[in-house]
């Protein structure tokens, strides 16, 4: 009942839902997802673990499609490992470091993980995901082997230090670091494969800032989200530097008089992550092939959505909180385009500026980082200089114009979409009026 209140009360989201699910057709073909038992059971393996990549990186270009499903699987069998707790601490760090030796074997799996670990398959069954992954090209097989190697060390070297696992995140400069292990990292390895792929601009892969900041803008935001959920789970990432700024201990926050000051620390790691935008929206004008586009853009959209929720809001102090399945349904229809993605960010940064109070510590400094974006924004598109005065071609106009060829290739898809979606719902509607009036004849006839 509640979801069907939520899409009554947001019509635009109902549509997009109703597209989403029966009207859109994927770009490519997903036949050769079942060449094999062994791709059969890999992409089994997604889905079990993340219904929303797996959804995601079904609708990747063949070219990547398994590549970038294999290494997703690689890095949360990784993550599988440094996540359970009931493995032995020496055992563990040894995973860790040769994780990447694993991938020069012909068999292997690890069967240790505690039973109710939650992907414990993908350990279990990791000879299948071997077996498809010396199949890829060599460039592929060397990059997602790189990136393991240096995510593993990463984990360890987190591990061993006594300073994060007794007092956790301590400086903005190991926030930013923690977060380049586990988010930086997959950042740098799918520009990588983008660019092997030629689906992006071959200087992307070159643009460190770019890629780490596409990492790391998702990582922060789930971070300032999951702050009740992490604390129950007896972990801290919320770096040390900013929040002693507001409390003596980072569990002041639950308590109801400290609530104020708990939100004005959560609007400041905000502002912290707003200073990714910019890398992340010259990161996506940047990638040409449009299944790879979408597989960059949708997570982004959701982040910025997720922001926008969790800015000013208490409600993350004491709980997760989530975006509604309708948003997602009309952000991951309207990032399609990269025009649509850059609306999205503007109608998110609006709702954030539109949150703000005067009394944040942080006010000039939010509004100023969002004025930062914006004109990063008119930059991009200059559509109000006045009719006699020619467009500055800067690097980041020229690479905006460029996508915008690509968008237009997208638009014919979505109006035939919109075509159809108008022709089921006027014959839904016309039924439903049919029934209505045919059930009251019926009623009056039968009294």
């Amino acid at each position: 009942m509640g979801k069907l209140l939520d899409f009554a009360l947001h019509p635009i989201e109902l549509k997009a839902a109703i597209k989403l699910r029966f009207l859109r057709s994927p770009l490519y073909s997903i036949n050769d997802t079942r060449a094999t038992p062994d791709l059969v059971e890999c992409y089994k393996l997604l889905k079990q673990t993340s219904r929303s990549f797996a959804t995601v990186i079904m609708e990747l270009h063949p070219e990547l499609r398994n590549v970038i499903m294999l290494f997703y699987l690689i890095l949360r069998a990784l993550d599988t490992v440094e996540d359970d707790m009931t493995i032995e601490h020496d055992l563990k760090i040894d995973l860790l470091r040769n994780f990447y030796k694993k991938l020069d074997l012909q068999k292997w799996n690890f069967e240790g993980n505690a039973e109710n670990e939650k992907d414990r398959a993908v350990l279990v069954e990791f000879a299948s995901i071997l077996r498809e992954f010396h199949k890829l090209k060599d460039d592929y097989k060397a990059v997602i082997k790189e990136i393991t190697m240096e995510m593993g060390n990463g984990m360890a070297d987190y591990i061993q230090d006594e300073n994060f696992n007794l007092n956790g995140v301590q400086t903005i400069k190991d926030y930013d670091t923690y977060c380049h292990y586990v988010a930086g990292l997959v950042g740098d390895g799918l520009t990588q494969l983008i660019v092997l792929a030629n689906f992006g601009s071959n200087s992307l892969a070159n643009e460190t800032q770019l890629f780490e900041s596409m990492g790391l803008f998702l990582q922060k935001t789930n971070i300032i989200r999951d702050y009740a959920e992490d604390l129950e789970a007896g972990r801290s990432f919320w770096p040390k530097e900013i929040w002693s700024m507001y409390a003596e201990k980072l569990t002041d926050f639950q308590d109801p008089y400290m609530e104020r000051k708990g939100v004005d620390c959560m609007n400041h790691l905000v502002l912290n992550a707003l200073g990714h935008v910019e890398d992340v929206l010259n990161y996506l004008s940047s990638i040409h092939e449009q299944s790879t586009f979408q597989f960059c853009a949708i997570p982004q959209v959701m982040a910025i959505a997720t922001l926008a929720l969790v800015f000013e809001n208490p409600s993350v102090l004491r709980r997760n909180v989530k975006i509604r399945k309708g948003t997602t349904c009309y952000l991951i229809l309207k990032s399609r385009t990269f025009r649509g993605c850059v609306e999205i960010f503007e109608e998110y940064l609006r709702e954030i500026r539109s949150k703000l109070q005067v009394e944040d510590p942080n006010y000039l400094k939010i509004n100023i980082q969002v004025s930062k974006i914006d004109q990063l924004i008119e930059e991009m598109y200059q559509e109000k200089l006045p009719p006699s005065v020619s467009p500055k071609e800067t690097e980041i106009y020229l690479k905006v114009q460029e996508r915008t060829n690509w968008d237009v290739k997208v638009k014919p898809v979505q109006d035939d979409e919109d075509y159809r979606f108008n022709l089921a719902f006027t014959v839904i509607i016309t039924l439903l009026l049919a029934f209505f009036v045919f059930w009251t004849n019926t009623s009056q006839f039968l009294n």
